[in-house]
């Protein structure tokens, strides 16, 4: 995969054209805004170790933001489905989950960016080379999956769509809802029990 050369010239750094550029540079800002986060500072007499506070910080994102999923897939969808006629469904929900809407953003930004800050701080790129660490593709996967949802879909098109169909199939529009719910979900947790298995030595496909 070609590379982008990054050029130090009065103070600004000047990556190559193209997309391959615009990537390497948004991945930067992102590392170097992670790198002010998390660097290591002195508090009180006492040095903060900057990977423990950035693996904190990701962790409990990653409890809010699944949890809050999970909580909407097996909680609020099926309350919905019982209290609610098929018409007012997809209304009642989308006026509910937009509420916890912001919060998954706010989530998924800090899991990113902890994330990215930890790959490189520890120098973990290597892994993605090999299948035993499978579940570190599998994180990135997911979140790329809720951001482009989030940051994307949702906002251009996603949310409109549903409220239009729900209008005309209500009861296929909210089963459709639930079922993608129960994907993300799913995806969702195998990858954070491997993931937790993972670092804690169980490493499969070695």
């Amino acid at each position: 995969m070609a590379r982008s050369e990054a050029v130090r010239s009065g103070g600004r750094t000047i990556l190559g054209a193209g997309a391959n550029g615009c990537a390497a540079s948004c991945a930067l800002r992102l590392l170097q805004l992670a790198e002010h986060l998390f660097r290591p500072r002195e508090i009180k007499g006492w040095q903060m170790d900057d990977v423990a506070v950035a693996r904190a910080l990701h962790v409990l994102s990653i409890v809010l933001w699944i949890g809050g999923v999970g909580f909407v897939t097996t909680v609020l969808l099926p309350s919905v489905r019982r209290l609610k006629a098929p018409h007012e469904r997809i209304g009642f929900f989308d006026a509910v989950e937009r509420q916890f809407a912001w919060q998954a953003r706010v989530w998924t930004v800090l899991v990113g960016l902890t994330g990215l800050y930890m790959l490189g701080r520890l120098d973990l790129w290597d892994r993605f080379r090999h299948a035993a660490y499978w579940w570190m593709h599998a994180m990135i996967a997911v979140w790329l999956l809720f951001t482009v949802v989030l940051f994307v879909a949702e906002p251009l098109f996603l949310h409109r769509w549903l409220l239009a169909r729900a209008k005309v199939k209500p009861e296929a529009t909210f089963r459709f809802l639930e079922w993608l719910h129960w994907v993300w979900l799913i995806l969702s947790l195998v990858t954070v029990a491997g993931a937790v298995a993972g670092t804690h030595g169980l490493l499969l496909f070695e």
